[in-house]
């Protein structure tokens, strides 16, 4: 039951609890958010004085407004720090508050304030290769240009793989560049091993068997990659248009209607796909420039051309 009162000038809501009310047996409570207490609606009996608020910690010195406008305290907490950001940092302005430089006394004070708390922040093994570790995520992500919601489930990723022992005899670069691929499958995101190679300083096959042993140990639920999530970033990497994208997607959904995508490469079908839907709305690009984008080679592209003409009957020679 979510129904606000107003009981003494301060806000309580109504809340059906599990529990009972030892002097009327009532199951109604005032939750006081003010006070952090249970109160009985129906007697006032207090049933619990310490109740924690889990909600985000606003602070405003303006009134309401910088509530209402969610300003909060501090950073969130984030899985791409070895901390997840919880803790303070030193700047390295060698300001004060007011924004006056700071004197060379106290510039020397700063410096070994700062030193010795980088060594606090950073103090076991395990930490320095966690940090190290999230930096080189930071690093191929970036190369790779991927979004923060990813990197955040890579970093997670990586985490479940430490806990479970699963670096041990792996390199920290191969595991970082899996726990990136595996977060791109699952944000449907996809990047080929080809593309995560490239950028890492681990080869495919490496990257291959650690991405394999994390998904099982982990039990990831990494579906397998669809050619229609490669279309979008193809097609803007060729310039086209919304509607060859449009027709792309047309052709893999009664592709994929009669099985023509089973057993087939992701990206060769879709680039096939692109490769022929800018033939069809007269916007053409060559097959050189579609397996550029693509990563592919031409030969895949022509045979999977081949193959999705015939089954759709689409007559090549009208083209």
């Amino acid at each position: 039951m979510n129904d606000t009162h107003s009981r003494l000038g301060a806000p309580y809501m109504i809340v059906e609890e599990e529990k009972v009310c030892k002097e009327c047996q009532s199951r109604t409570f005032y939750l006081d958010d003010n006070k952090g207490e249970h109160v009985c609606h129906n007697c006032g009996l207090v049933y619990d004085k310490v109740v924690i608020d889990y909600g985000p910690d606003w602070r405003s010195y303006e009134g309401d407004s910088a509530m209402e406008s969610g300003e909060r305290v501090g950073m969130p907490s984030t899985e791409l720090l070895h901390d997840k950001g919880l803790t303070t940092d030193i700047a390295w302005t060698n300001r004060d508050y007011s924004g006056s430089t700071i004197g060379s006394e106290n510039s020397k004070l700063f410096r070994r304030l700062r030193r010795q708390h980088q060594r606090t922040r950073i103090s076991s093994s395990t930490e320095r290769n966690l940090a190290a570790a999230l930096g080189e995520l930071q690093r191929l992500a970036s190369q790779m240009a991927l979004p923060k919601q990813v990197r955040e489930e890579a970093a997670y990723i990586y985490r479940k793989a430490v806990e479970k022992k699963l670096v041990r005899g792996r390199s920290i670069e191969g595991v970082v560049a899996a726990s990136l691929y595996a977060a791109c499958r699952m944000r449907k995101i996809p990047r080929t091993l080809d593309e995560v190679g490239q950028f890492s300083r681990t080869g495919r096959k490496e990257i291959g068997r650690t991405f394999r042993a994390i998904s099982r140990e982990l039990m990831l639920r990494v579906a397998p990659s669809s050619p229609t999530d490669y279309v979008p970033r193809f097609c803007s990497l060729l310039k086209l248009p919304a509607e060859v994208k449009s027709e792309a997607d047309d052709i893999l959904r009664r592709a994929e209607s009669i099985d023509l995508t089973a057993g087939r490469g992701p990206t060769g079908i879709a680039a096939a796909s692109i490769y022929l839907a800018s033939k069809l709305k007269g916007i053409e690009r060559t097959q050189r420039q579609v397996s550029d984008a693509a990563g592919v080679t031409e030969v895949t592209i022509r045979n999977r051309y081949k193959e999705i003409c015939e089954a759709l009957d689409i007559d090549v020679n009208d083209l």
